[in-house]
């Protein structure tokens, strides 16, 4: 009897030992219960979304071939005050942790705490910058202490729950600090002795996952040093024992307000993923894969805007956004249809032209695997590899999961290209009413007053906990002076370290200044009109998200730290900098909660109709219905400056009408993509509309509010929905994809996997008309459409017939399906466009505003 006990508990503990081993790792892949994986990873970032989207989201990254969901851990929305945590609502990451978990994904957490991710104060929570003798990121034992305590508390709530592999959960693996390799140079020592102990801290918490550091070199061993960029390629792990991951793919670029917007083309975004798996990478996440939206104040930077879309292959309000989702998912498959191969055997390289290579990997199960690459960034080429010929077009990789059929090249874009339209909702925004923030009347002796001689630092003032600072003094002025008799008014000049300034003189104001994200220092200079005696000056600065990047970075100072000076008075120059100021935190509206339900009762409210049309630091509210269907929703602002917007008490984030400047030439997907590439909008409002979740709202009577700091007509504000309008396919007679390739391997006919184009409405949706449809050699792109030198003329009555009133449809690219052969011994395309409309109406009486 005990020996039959003594071999059961043998056998449990063996088992336990097992399952804490479960994920692994060796120079080829991470091992999940023994197996290499090649593993397809995208970010999704809790608190950028709400609770309702989360399923959804997850479902349609999964259906885009990912197996791994990437997110962030946010350090200052889960412990907003010391030892006070909060884990309800957007941030409740164990409900989204096990959403994961039910659609059969693995997660990646990235616990930071440090996370940057263009996230206000990098997702340090201010508290944390006045303990006492703190310095970030480095060897200092008060930060050390603080981070270690929150680490343990994120691992020890998830191990309650669960959620690593080790316990049957999700988590295959975490990642503690990040891009901490150009910081930790600077720093010298201290940044190799916090790198080390950071590593010992999360490696002592038996998690039983890996651990890795992303960009930087000198990880210590067992954590895998990571990528992070638009080209990972030629990346190399730091010890021949680990696999090489890129943990940042980037699929575009974030905006700031006052900057274009950037888009990265997919075809630009394959080719990069699929050079870094022929170069031996087995981990990759798009950054992002859904980006969201910058609630509330959370966007840091500062002046990264409040949509914080990415061009994600999910958009900001969780469509898909075709044809990047799409092309993606054909890469993903192509790749896991190489993946033994992938795994099992290093590259053989080889030559087959002057920018062209092959990739062939030899499993020793046999059979073989090959990707093939042109280099080459304005000509497409006809190479030869096992004896057969390929033609590879410009900065493109051709993927042979058996070395002789092409199922995918990143180039060629066989799915269609869905345009997002806003479009009216019909929802009417009633009545405007208004309450003017009057600068003129700050009281002084308030409790919320602080007075001062000399210029304070905002963010030591605020705390964060508004955006907002009045720096408020009086001057006097000898009714002597030149100006008063037709001579040349005064100049005032104020100095500030960012972000911005709203000033007043006598209650009036005279003007407006502000910074940029890579320059937050900027300086007002305008000439003012004085009265004899006492002038008060008032000035609003405003913070426009905190620093989330760089050096010390919470050392950075924010607000009017001076000089202040009027100049060209009779006595000179008259320096204001040490003279009695008087501080104000925040505004009277969030002091009486003013975006509240509950709190708009506090103050009298009048019509807005009656109120002064664009008078700055104005109060707005108005009700609304919801409308009906399920398309998301979004606010246009574009008739509005600058400020805030609630929804029900819920904060949608800060809105800026701020045109963007850049250089909006075009784009071509070849060659290396940079931000600067692949600019739109210039011209535009860096941000027009802005997301309202449908789970914030009540059937009827939703209360919006407003802070204008500038000035605006809040009657022109619309509920706008954003749908699908306009959908576009362009696919040759000789396209090949996996599923043709599945088909062939099982030797039925040709006819199986003759090439198709697909069309898809949105599940409310119908195709209502066919605007453009060429088989031939039609040219140029979705909403420029021409016909060539080749056409077929039943092209519009076969798309008619075989689409026309369906929700979605397929058409074969053949000679057949058209008829005659417009064009005997020349390769054929079919290009077709078509609207989308609702089911429940047309589109015949909507404006519609793209996108």
């Amino acid at each position: 009897m005990k020996a039959w006990v003594f071999f059961w508990v043998l056998i449990v503990f063996t088992n336990a030992k097992f399952m804490q081993c479960s994920v692994n790792y060796d120079r080829k892949a991470l091992l999940i219960n023994g197996q290499r994986r090649i593993l397809m990873s995208g970010s999704i970032h809790y608190p950028r979304s709400t609770p309702d989207m989360w399923e959804d989201l997850i479902e349609k990254a999964k259906n885009g071939g990912l197996d791994v969901i990437d997110t962030y851990v946010f350090w200052n929305v889960h412990e907003p005050s010391p030892g006070n945590y909060n884990f309800e609502g957007r941030y409740d990451l164990v409900r989204f942790l096990k959403i994961v978990q039910k659609a059969g994904l693995y997660a990646h957490l990235r616990l930071g705490p440090y996370v940057c991710a263009e996230w206000n104060f990098g997702g340090f929570p201010v508290w944390l910058k006045y303990v006492p003798g703190i310095s970030f990121r480095t060897d200092n034992e008060p930060f050390k202490r603080a981070m270690q305590g929150f680490t343990e508390k994120i691992v020890t709530l998830l191990k309650s729950h669960n959620l690593f592999e080790s316990q049957g959960g999700p988590i295959i693996l975490a990642q503690v600090e990040n891009e901490y390799g150009r910081l930790r140079m600077r720093l010298g020592q201290e940044g190799n002795n916090y790198m080390n102990w950071a590593a010992n801290m999360v490696q002592s918490m038996d998690t039983g996952v890996p651990w890795t550091m992303c960009k930087d070199d000198a990880t210590p061993d067992p954590l895998i040093n990571t990528c992070n960029g638009f080209y990972c390629d030629n990346f190399t792990p730091n010890r021949p024992f680990k696999p090489k991951l890129w943990t940042e793919a980037w699929t575009g670029w974030f905006t700031e307000f006052g900057g274009p917007k950037h888009q990265r083309p997919v075809e630009d975004l394959a080719f990069s993923v699929a050079r870094f798996i022929q170069t031996g990478g087995s981990f990759v996440n798009y950054y992002m894969y859904h980006g969201g939206t910058n609630f509330g104040r959370t966007a840091g930077g500062p002046f990264i805007t409040t949509s914080y879309d990415y061009d994600a292959p999910l958009d900001e309000y969780g469509l898909i956004r075709q044809p990047k989702y799409g092309h993606l998912k054909e890469l993903h498959k192509a790749i896991k249809l190489c993946e033994s191969a992938l795994v099992s055997s290093d590259p053989v390289v080889t030559q087959l032209g002057d920018h062209q290579q092959a990739h062939v990997f030899f499993p020793e199960k046999g059979g073989c695997a090959a990707f093939l690459s042109n280099y080459d960034t304005e000509s497409g080429v006809r190479v030869l590899f096992n004896n057969k010929h390929y033609t590879l077009p410009p900065w493109s990789i051709s993927i042979l999961p058996d070395c002789k059929n092409v199922v995918f090249n990143t180039a060629k874009v066989g799915e269609q290209t869905s345009h997002m339209e806003m479009l009216p909702s019909n929802t009417e925004i009633f009545p405007w009413e208004s309450y003017n923030e009057d600068a003129s009347v700050l009281d002084d002796g308030s409790s919320s007053t602080v007075t001062a001689v000399g210029l304070l630092e905002q963010i030591n003032m605020t705390r964060d906990s508004t955006d907002y600072l009045w720096y408020k003094t009086s001057v006097e002025i000898n009714p002597s002076e030149s100006f008063f008799r037709g001579g040349e008014l005064p100049t005032l000049i104020v100095r500030s370290t960012g972000h911005a300034v709203h000033v007043f003189v006598n209650g009036q104001l005279i003007g407006s200044a502000f910074g940029e994200r890579k320059n937050r220092r900027f300086i007002f200079s305008k000439k003012v009109n004085l009265l004899p005696g006492t002038n008060k000056i008032a000035l609003l600065s405003i913070a426009v998200g905190l620093p989330n990047v760089g050096g010390h970075f919470e050392s950075w100072e924010t607000g009017i730290l001076g000089p202040v000076v009027l100049q060209g008075l009779g006595q000179g120059k008259l320096d204001l900098s040490w003279e009695k100021w008087t501080y104000q935190v925040g505004l009277k509206g969030e002091s009486m909660n003013l975006a509240s339900p509950n709190g708009i009762s506090t103050v009298e409210w009048m019509d807005s109709k009656i109120a002064v049309q664009d008078q700055p630091l104005m109060w707005h509210k108005a009700y609304f219905d919801a409308p009906e269907g399920n398309d998301p929703l979004a606010l246009d602002m574009q008739s509005m400056g600058k400020g805030q917007v609630w929804i029900n008490g819920e904060s949608i984030g800060r809105y800026w009408t701020t045109y963007a400047s850049g250089e909006c030439n075009g784009c071509s997907y070849t060659g290396r993509f940079d931000p600067p590439k692949c600019q739109v909008g210039c011209g535009k409002p860096s941000q027009r509309w802005y997301h309202v979740p449908r789970s914030w709202l009540k059937p009827t009577r939703n209360l919006i509010v407003l802070f204008e700091e500038t000035g605006g007509d809040p009657s022109k504000i619309t509920l706008m929905k954003r749908s699908m309008n306009t959908i576009c396919a362009q696919v040759s007679e000789t396209h090949r994809t996996v599923k043709s390739f599945q088909i062939e391997s099982y030797d039925r006919t040709q006819e199986f996997y003759i090439p198709k184009i697909h069309l898809h409405c949105a599940p409310s949706q119908y195709i209502s008309s066919i605007t453009f449809a060429s088989f031939g050699t039609p040219l140029g792109t979705c909403g420029r459409f021409m016909k060539g030198s080749c056409h077929a003329s039943t092209s519009y009555a076969v798309l008619e017939k075989k689409c026309k009133g369906k929700q979605s449809c397929a058409v074969t690219v053949t000679n057949s399906n058209f008829g005659n052969d417009p064009c005997p011994n020349v390769l054929k395309r079919l290009s077709v466009q078509a609207i989308c409309a609702s089911t429940a109406f047309t589109t015949s009486n909507q404006t519609s505003i793209h996108y």
